[in-house]
């Protein structure tokens, strides 16, 4: 077993050089979704492959896709019989505006503290780099000249932009990225003194509805009452989308959801969760929900469909009586463990039409294909492996969460054939997304720490 004293000994030594290599990685505005800092996420894929290179990986590539670059690097094992454990995260980060609501700048890197503030610092260039400074502790702390798991990276250039080239990339190359574990550096953990490790994200499918009835716009005095109105017809529908339940009414939904153990529900209910104070940080004045599912188990286990926005007619400045041609709706569902975002299309697709009354053309278009749901039990090896070694490095109990939203964790899971499991150390409060984006660098230490003990663990059953 690595000896604890010899990691945090390397990391603390190491800690200064981490720290300014992270700024100078973060002053890079790696901006995905804006076509005009692709040369800067270019740039960012080539320091992170130069500091992979500097942290000891003997294979570093950058990949193209049909957008931004990813990162891969691997290290083999010092063992024959080692398993492959594959990182995920990506150098890509968010847009930074309003600018006028930040205290630093964005791209400037400010040290307050123990806190580091810059965008990318917790989303998610802090938790990628603490793995170059974890494999080299594990090194030195084990006297291996190779790490005791064969180890691999993909860190990715567009998983702010919604990684549209990434099933591609990955399907592409899943010989040279084939692993037994899939360790996700890309999530949050409860808080500081509340160590988690996640063991599964929601799905996703999104849609744009669009009802048409007459061919213009017509005359509500002359027409109104006599002919159906899409937007009428269009709230109708979506309004049946629920019942009084609030369970989802599309046939066949819930089919496949993979039910919650009494385990799960338990180990939920221990997490210090303040209804009152998440509502708050929800901006909103009520919970709500399916019923008999607590508001955790609702947004981390249960699925869901909701109505993003809706537009039609005249919404500009004063009245203006018509029954307009068409109606429009963005429409969204978080789908859990098991179920197929194909089946889920197919059926919302049907249900559609079946809303539809005469003289209404009902047309739903998806955005591509949808993400699917990932879970990964209690009682897999590797999630017991993450458990213990955060667990050494806080020196405390870790408890278990999930992840409400959704990423391309299912896609690395399906197409690799291979458990996914969570390492990160971002807090709630960390602002990613947000104006201050922050990160705590005591934790990404700790972060460091645990995946210095992570490839032991993994390492040691083989």
């Amino acid at each position: 077993m690595t000896a604890p004293e010899a990691v945090r000994s390397y990391i603390a030594a190491g800690s200064e050089v981490f720290f300014a290599e992270l700024a100078e990685w973060l002053a890079i505005p790696s901006i995905s979704s804006d076509p005009d800092h692709a040369g800067d996420v270019r740039r960012s894929a080539e320091w992170l492959a130069s500091a992979l290179r500097r942290a000891g990986f003997p294979i570093v590539e950058i990949w193209p896709t049909g957008g931004h670059p990813a990162v891969y690097a691997e290290w083999p094992s010092a063992f024959p019989s080692a398993q492959t454990v594959l990182i995920y995260g990506h150098h890509d980060v968010q847009p930074v505006e309003p600018v006028e609501a930040w205290d630093t700048p964005p791209f400037t890197p400010t040290v307050v503290g123990d806190r580091m503030y810059a965008r990318g610092a917790s989303d998610d260039k802090g938790q990628v780099l603490f793995h170059a400074l974890g494999v080299r502790a594990h090194l030195a702390a084990t006297g291996l000249t190779a790490p005791a798991v064969t180890l691999k990276l993909l860190i990715e250039g567009e998983e702010e932009a919604g990684s549209p080239h990434f099933e591609a990339l990955v399907r592409r190359h899943a010989d040279r990225l084939a692993c037994d574990v899939v360790v996700n550096a890309d999530s949050a953990m409860w808080s500081a003194d509340v160590p988690t490790t996640c063991t599964g994200m929601r799905g996703m499918l999104a849609a744009q509805v669009t009802f048409r009835g007459p061919a213009d716009d017509v005359h509500s005095g002359s027409f109104g009452g006599a002919i159906p109105n899409p937007l009428t017809e269009l709230c109708r529908a979506l309004g049946g989308l629920h019942d009084h339940r609030s369970r989802v009414t599309l046939p066949g939904f819930y089919d496949r959801v993979v039910e919650l153990t009494d385990t799960e529900r338990d180990l939920f209910a221990k997490l210090p969760f303040d209804e009152r104070e998440w509502l708050s940080t929800a901006r909103s004045r009520a919970g709500h929900g399916e019923e008999g599912f607590t508001t955790l188990e609702r947004v981390w286990a249960r699925p869901t469909a909701e109505i993003n926005g809706m537009w039609g007619g005249h919404t500009g400045p004063g009245i203006k009586t018509i029954i307009p041609r068409e109606a429009h709706a963005k429409v969204s569902f978080r789908l859990v463990a098991n179920q197929e975002p194909a089946e889920v299309r197919e059926s919302f697709r049907r249900w559609l039409g079946e809303q539809a009354p005469p003289g209404i053309a009902a047309k739903v278009e998806f955005f591509g294909e949808g993400t699917k749901p990932c879970l990964t039990p209690l009682d897999h090896p590797a999630v017991g492996a993450v458990t213990r070694s955060l667990g050494r490095a806080f020196d405390r109990q870790v408890l278990y969460t999930r992840e409400g939203g959704s990423g391309p964790s299912a896609t690395l899971a399906e197409v690799l054939d291979a458990a996914v499991v969570f390492l990160v150390v971002t807090l709630p409060d960390d602002n990613y997304h947000g104006p201050n984006e922050k990160t705590e660098m005591p934790l990404l230490l700790k972060g460091a720490e645990a995946a210095a003990y992570l490839w032991s663990e993994l390492g040691s059953e083989n």
